[in-house]
């Protein structure tokens, strides 16, 4: 799949909204829960299927097994699901593209490249919402139909399948996504979960602003040559604007960003060197330029974003990432790659003292570091 394309087609809440006067109501009230149907039945048969996908997702070494994590986005979902909560189970996935997904036995992939763009509990919570919300229309169900109708069935399974999610979620984005009427109400049954939960509604739109600063990074600048989702939608931006509009009829929520930022503090650098290795530069430049504007003092931001210039290389980009790195190192508390990226570059330069003390500072701050063999190499040959 080319990951360049993973904001567009990666979203299973990447569509139009339409908003018309249903979901005006306040007085909307969730269905019952849903009753496990018999296994002779089709309904049955897809929801044994997705048990043994879940199965699947439960081992893969893939899945984020910490306790305090997972069990913490199980309560957001549980706090948007109410009395659907025993029957949405949530799975964390380390991959750095940004997607969320859910089955129609309540089986819910987040993974690990969402929850490293948005920037409160709110904004999760918008994306988990809006994943109900197709669950609780039985979206989810009548689109496995759907394509099982087509014969397309087995391929179709690996949209829920962690293997099969990053490998084939572009080419299958056309063929399966959601319909508009379905991300439309999706969004709108979304918008009202949030609101019952206590969640600010304005933070749905920003997440979906948050993702076109990324998009618009691109080179083509045109996310809908590059996604059959949004070649078949209406514009992105007409999305944001529409969210935002309905949450301006009903202001007020939390957002618990304290929380969140707390909650996801511990696993910030295994995140960002996801990223980092994904090799979309203009894409992660942009996320990282948002996230240093929000919190310019964290050293891990602007070093994350020295390293995508270091590695990017072109026209300016080795100052960039020297000055990068040097204000990462002057906010303190640095990551140990800070000065093994200033290393290189010096080395790159000739400028071997420099390049030598800063290797040196590396292996001081990571001394079982796996590359410190060829970080020692390298200072003997300065030192020759």
């Amino acid at each position: 799949m080319n990951r360049r394309r993973f904001l567009a087609a990666g979203c299973a809440c990447g569509a139009s909204v339409a908003w018309g006067p249903a979901f005006a109501q306040t007085g909307w009230q969730a269905p019952a829960r849903f009753i496990r149907p018999d296994i002779a039945t089709d309904e049955g048969g897809l929801w044994s299927l997705m048990d043994r996908e879940e199965t699947r997702l439960r081992r893969s070494p893939f899945s984020v097994r910490d306790p305090r994590l997972r069990d913490y986005v199980q309560a957001i979902a549980c706090r948007l699901a109410g009395d659907h909560c025993p029957d949405v189970r949530v799975y964390l996935v380390q991959t750095p593209l940004f997607n969320a997904n859910i089955a129609p036995n309540g089986m819910m992939q987040v993974w690990t490249g969402l929850m490293l763009r948005v920037e409160n509990e709110a904004q999760l919570a918008a994306v988990i919402g809006h994943e109900i919300g197709h669950y609780l229309a039985r979206h989810a169900l009548e689109r496995l139909r759907d394509v099982k109708s087509r014969a397309a069935f087995g391929q179709f399974l690996g949209l829920f399948g962690l293997a099969g999610a990053v490998g084939q979620l572009a080419l299958l984005a056309s063929a399966f996504a959601y319909s508009r009427d379905q991300e439309r109400e999706a969004d709108q049954l979304g918008m009202v979960l949030m609101r019952q939960a206590g969640y600010d509604p304005a933070e749905a739109g920003k997440v979906w602003a948050n993702l076109l600063l990324e998009i618009n990074a691109r080179p083509d600048g045109d996310p809908e040559r590059n996604s059959p989702m949004f070649a078949s939608h209406p514009s992105p931006e007409a999305r944001e604007e529409t969210l935002k509009q309905l949450a301006e009829a009903t202001p007020g929520g939390v957002t618990n960003e304290d929380a969140w930022r707390e909650k996801i503090k511990p696993f910030m650098r295994e995140w960002l060197t996801d990223e980092i290795k994904r090799g979309q530069h203009e894409e992660s430049i942009a996320l990282f330029n948002r996230m240093i504007a929000r919190s310019p003092s964290q050293a891990e931001f602007v070093y994350a974003r020295g390293e995508v210039h270091r590695m990017r290389a072109q026209g300016d980009d080795l100052n960039a990432a020297l000055a990068d790195y040097h204000a990462a190192v002057g906010c303190g508390g640095e990551p140990p790659e800070t000065h093994r990226g200033l290393g290189a570059i010096y080395r790159q330069r000739n400028q071997l003292p420099e390049a030598s003390a800063s290797f040196q500072r590396y292996l001081e701050l990571a001394p079982n570091a796996p590359d410190a063999p060829m970080i020692k190499s390298y200072m003997e040959e300065a030192a020759t």
